[in-house]
């Protein structure tokens, strides 16, 4: 990789969001670590300190059932490995023996296949490094180690779920307000290739959701356990609305999508329909900020209704346009009320707010 390259890579915001993740898998392996060595005796309890790292991670999701998942995963890969050295010995064979039985048996327990994943990783070590002092299945007893240590730092070392969850709710209202932003541009040019680019895009903001969606119900998870956490179910609630909404509103999303880029295959100019999507972006954008502020969320509300009042076709539309711009314009309408109710209006309200047909 040239230095370009490398200059394109480097993001200090990720370096910053990646700390408390940094802050508790530090923590969590060195006391592992520590608590095996100083107090279980045992010489260079290299296992404790993997398992902690692997079963915590960098991941989205650090729900306990998750990381709970990752430990059993490995210790089963520790202890079967054990038990076949004891019956086998070591040696290359032996090794093929005991990560052929470790999968299998992982995938008969979990149907993840990451769960196999960590347990043949596991058995690796095992069946590879030098016998430990200790006698017996003391590396099983250093991955028990590893996971209540892991588990206990859920709950005392929290990653921040308010800050992990806002922030992938901001990706997903930012990806809406690009595409809509794309669509205004390609209508106000009259321009069918700009138009399918950014249907490419909205078709692509599923993984947005779904890392959204993760970390709003791992932070929930964690608020219930953690003694630090309870404060921020308020906030995670309210971000739960959000999601419902605009998961919802992704959906409709990709259908306006459809339609405005089918409309705008002839190559002409829209500027009614480029100045709908402009005054849209800038309504659904203000949910961005109600993600850290909740204070804003009557603002982008009644953002979002003023635009919804007047969402008429026959208005909008001027009277020798086509079919395929009113379907677009109809093609907004469930979308606006999806993002009524992720401002926390009801959906019987949100619809009443459509201008009448």
């Amino acid at each position: 990789m040239n230095l370009r390259g490398l200059a394109r890579t480097v993001d200090v915001r990720r370096m910053v969001d990646a700390a408390p993740a940094v802050l508790q898998i530090t923590v969590t392996a060195v006391a592992a670590y520590a608590f095996a060595s100083i107090v279980l005796g045992h010489e260079r309890p290299l296992i404790a300190a993997i398992v902690v790292i692997s079963s915590l991670g960098f991941v989205r999701d650090a729900r306990p059932v998750r990381v709970l998942e990752t430990v059993i995963g490995m210790t089963l890969g520790i202890a079967l490995a054990e038990v076949l050295l004891i019956v086998a010995g070591q040696g290359i064979p032996q090794y093929a023996l005991a990560l052929a039985v470790t999968m299998l048996v992982a995938r008969l327990v979990s149907p993840s296949a990451a769960f196999a994943v960590a347990a043949a990783l596991q058995c690796t070590l095992v069946m590879l490094m030098p016998l430990p002092e200790g006698g017996p299945f003391t590396r099983t007893l250093d991955g028990l180690v590893a996971g209540a240590f892991a588990l206990l730092a859920t709950a005392i070392i929290p990653r921040d779920p308010r800050r992990t969850a806002a922030r992938e709710g901001r990706r997903l209202v930012h990806e809406h307000v690009a595409v809509l932003r794309a669509f205004a541009d390609a209508m106000r040019s009259g321009d069918a290739d700009a138009a399918d680019r950014a249907l490419s895009r909205a078709r692509s903001t599923q993984p947005v959701v779904d890392a959204w969606t993760a970390a709003v119900d791992s932070g929930v998870a964690i608020a219930r356990i953690s003694p630090f956490g309870r404060r921020s179910r308020y906030d995670l609630d309210r971000q739960r609305t959000m999601l419902t909404g605009l998961e919802l509103a992704t959906r409709n999303l990709r259908v306006a999508s459809r339609r405005t880029a089918f409309a705008l295959r002839d190559g002409a100019p829209r500027p009614e329909l480029a100045e709908l999507f402009t005054r849209t972006s800038v309504a659904v954008g203000l949910l961005a900020d109600a993600m850290g502020d909740v204070e804003q969320l009557p603002v982008a509300r009644q953002a979002a209704i003023e635009i919804a009042k007047h969402l008429d076709p026959e208005r909008i539309v001027p009277a020798a346009g086509s079919v395929a711009d009113r379907n677009v314009v109809h093609a907004l309408r469930p979308y606006l009320v999806d993002v009524l109710t992720a401002t926390g209006l009801d959906v019987a309200d949100a619809r009443d707010a459509l201008a009448l047909l």
